[in-house]
């Protein structure tokens, strides 16, 4: 992040595997959510995470700069480095002359670091996801990886396993490259620089949560000292003025990461959790990055009281619960004819408000192998076994969930167990249908 001026410091059942037949379709429509408001932004996305379910999506698939936001991928490499025991918390960082020259920048965010010092990942983490502190990165990005281009190899390789395709990746900050001192990943040039989609950004915010919600222990604090007590102190307020005391302080803001260069503008990936659903916010280029730093901040302000007003987390199904839109499978050589199944786990939607939810369309897909060729279950079956997935999907619904999917699943198993037929009860059935075919 490039330091600005701060003003104190968001059914038919499908049979076969890959066929989709809607089991049921009702024709009310869902409760219409106030309209979606415009964001004076070149883009903004909202995301629940625990779902995936997208609330909002304003050019959020167009490719802009990302500024700093590109911080929660190199937390995530962290995190995930501390996981595996590659580093630990309290281990010594070295800081290598790239590092330290960064350092000295006060045009950038920055907190001093000397090669006669002793850092920890502790440290330099805190400095990065409060301050947004960019040479604490690049020490922390050389000694997980052994050099920042190192790091950012990993860095791509970790946002292409999440599905992310279209991107540009050169460094671990989000700096542009020209204030990287020469220091730029092979093949980049001066005016090479980080950007993505606000969707792309929001599934990283959302997988960084999933995998390291602790991240938020950080991510929250307004305020705190770099090296208290030495000579080399710098009092670090959070760049996320959306904290309790800040400037654009509001309730239950934890997060995530602000971003600002000249190329991305003023950017902003906030996260909020009130009664009991939490959201990502993304807002990309609210301003051109030098002036209105608050913009970003007002803007999410407004995606987060429209998002906790017209949206809300229902529960549709408590596991075990038998899913009645589905026809009962049919069993074949079994002591019974069909099988009703039921949800495997509770299974929650995200939908307007005061929907209703007997406007669904549920779709049952077959686990492979799970049936035979003759699209029947054969006994014996075991109580729980996994069937299949059901897939629900609200009536107008078009923005669809972040992994593509246009519905949110649940894993459908066996009510109860059915055991196999003898063979004498298997004979008189076989006589009975030859007979019937025969008159």
């Amino acid at each position: 992040m490039r330091k600005t001026m701060k003003f104190g410091l968001v059914t038919v059942i499908t049979l076969m595997i890959g066929t989709f037949l809607p089991v049921s379709n009702l024709t009310s429509t869902v409760s219409a959510a106030a309209a979606t408001p415009e964001i004076e932004a070149e883009a903004a996305f909202i995301l629940e995470p625990s779902t995936g379910k997208i609330l909002m999506n304003q050019n959020g698939d167009k490719k802009l700069g990302i500024a700093s936001m590109t911080k929660m991928i190199s937390e995530y490499l962290i995190f995930e480095a501390l996981e595996k025991g590659d580093i630990k918390w309290d281990q010594a960082v070295p800081i290598s002359d790239y590092a330290q020259q960064l350092s000295q920048d006060n045009s950038l965010s920055n907190v001093p670091l000397r090669q006669d010092e002793t850092y920890t990942f502790k440290e330099l983490y805190q400095a990065m996801a409060i301050y947004s502190a960019n040479a604490a990165t690049v020490a922390m990005a050389e000694a997980v990886a052994g050099s920042e281009p190192e790091f950012v190899d990993m860095m791509r390789e970790k946002v292409e396993s999440w599905g992310i395709k279209d991107y540009d990746l050169y460094n671990s900050t989000g700096l542009s490259n020209s204030d990287l001192m020469g220091h730029m990943y092979p093949g980049s040039n001066e005016n090479s620089e980080n950007a993505m989609s606000a969707r792309s950004i929001a599934l990283v915010a959302q997988k960084l949560l999933k995998s390291y919600p602790e991240v938020l222990e950080t991510t929250s604090i307004p305020k705190m000292t770099f090296k208290e007590g030495t000579s080399d102190f710098i009092e670090m307020d959070n760049w996320n003025w959306m904290l309790k005391g800040l400037v654009s302080e509001r309730e239950n803001v934890d997060g995530l990461k602000t971003g600002t260069t000249d190329f991305a503008g003023a950017t902003f990936t906030g996260t909020a959790e009130e009664n009991g659903m939490r959201i990502i916010t993304v807002v990309m280029n609210a301003t051109d990055g030098q002036k209105d730093l608050q913009k970003r901040f007002v803007e999410t302000d407004k995606m987060m009281d429209w998002a906790f007003s017209n949206w809300e987390k229902v529960q549709v199904y408590k596991k075990n619960d038998r899913l009645d839109e589905i026809k009962p499978l049919e069993v074949e050589k079994g002591k019974t004819d069909n099988l009703k199944v039921v949800a495997a786990s509770d299974m929650s939607l995200l939908v307007p408000v005061n929907t209703d939810l007997k406007d669904k369309e549920v779709t049952f897909t077959a686990k492979k192998k799970a049936l035979n060729e003759s699209k029947k279950v054969e006994a014996p079956i075991k109580k729980g076994a996994k069937l299949g997935t059901a897939e629900i999907l609200v009536k107008g619904d078009d923005l669809g969930y972040i992994n593509g999917d246009s519905g949110e699943k649940v894993e459908v198993i066996a009510s109860e167990e059915v055991e196999k037929a003898n063979v004498f009860v298997l004979a008189g059935r076989w006589i009975k249908v030859f007979v019937s075919d025969l008159f």
